[in-house]
């Protein structure tokens, strides 16, 4: 019942983003434009196809990325059961009725497959989380400085910025300290794992990323890996933006709102922060070029890059009927484990 009623929640969170983002782009001066254009207006197709490539190349980056650290770990999975394994927690970290995370769905099935490697699997997954998020706020930090992105006459978008910069410092540093040697760091992380609730989960993350102290070259790799993931998506933005009617955000822009919008999704809501974030950024960044940017086009254009990962998801789909009751198995398992 428990968690019925926190999934309902959250796809009632979704819906409420959603419908706020809708009914906002409909209001004031040609109201419904956005969306009227977006059905009669011609679209540059093959701009669009193009776009959905560049967000697979990035999938399929990730999921590559994450198949190097259970490596370096010596569980012994190979390349495409990686993959077969990256997109069912692909899926499920799209699906909006999902009961539990495809992070755990990875570690869950990994463990399944390779046993007794559940700490191992379960490190992988945090670690390529971590690195994911992490190089993902380097990515934008870097496109800040060079696009000049700090310097809009904008309050929020300072703050965003300096936020933005504060994180990936800050990060590092702890990312750092984390990495450290045991005599350094070992009373610390004890300490933190003393935390009520909170501290013994916050302890075994840090104890999954500390099995990687000795592997260096594969975090680097990994780390340049996680680059070119949101260098993809990035582009596959812009891409969208320009096979859609309507002006659009630059090319260099887009390497920091998307970065900035996607960092959203680690609030548990299955859609809508994203969203919420570009529609904001298209609506407050000045355009280099063209006419205003049309109120609503960050929806639309955040709207349709989610109907391309949905449509890569899809392909776990294959996966999950060719290997249905082994997966259902696994899930159940990775439930009960998730309950406790």
């Amino acid at each position: 019942m428990k968690k019925l009623l926190v999934t309902l929640l959250k796809i009632a969170a979704s819906a409420a983003i959603i419908s706020y983002l809708v009914y906002d782009a409909t209001q004031g001066e040609g109201k419904a434009n956005v969306f009227a254009n977006l059905v009669n207006q011609p679209k540059h197709w093959g701009i669009l196809v193009l776009a959905w490539w560049s967000c697979t190349v990035a999938v399929l980056l990730t999921f590559t990325r994450w198949w190097f650290l259970v490596r370096a770990l010596d569980v012994p999975c190979p390349f495409f059961d990686a993959i077969r394994i990256g997109f069912w927690g692909y899926l499920f970290n799209l699906a909006p009725l999902g009961m539990i995370g495809g992070d755990l769905v990875k570690a869950a099935m990994l463990d399944h497959e390779h046993p007794n490697n559940r700490a191992k699997a379960l490190a992988s997954v945090l670690v390529d989380r971590v690195i994911g998020l992490y190089i993902l706020f380097i990515v934008a930090s870097v496109a800040i400085l060079l696009t000049g992105f700090w310097r809009i006459e904008v309050a929020e978008i300072k703050n965003i910025c300096w936020a933005t910069f504060a994180i990936t410092v800050g990060g590092g540093f702890g990312l750092a300290f984390v990495m450290g040697p045991e005599a350094w760091v070992g009373r610390a992380i004890r300490t933190v794992g003393r935390i009520p609730r909170a501290g013994p989960p916050l302890e075994s993350l840090i104890r999954a990323v500390r099995m990687f102290n000795r592997r260096p070259r594969v975090l680097v790799l990994a780390s340049i890996m996680t680059v070119g993931v949101h260098g993809f998506f990035a582009i596959g933005c812009y891409l969208i933006a320009c096979g859609l009617p309507g002006n659009h955000l630059s090319f260099a822009q887009h390497f920091v709102v998307m970065p900035l919008s996607a960092a959203m999704q680690v609030i548990p809501v299955p859609i809508g922060p994203t969203e919420l974030a570009l529609d904001y950024f298209y609506a407050n960044v000045p355009v280099v070029a063209g006419p205003p940017i049309a109120k609503g086009q960050g929806l639309v254009v955040s709207l349709v890059y989610r109907l391309i990962t949905v449509l890569i998801a899809s392909l776990g789909v294959f996966y999950y009927f060719g290997n249905r009751r082994e997966l259902v198995e696994v899930i159940h398992e990775a439930e009960q484990e998730q309950e406790q």
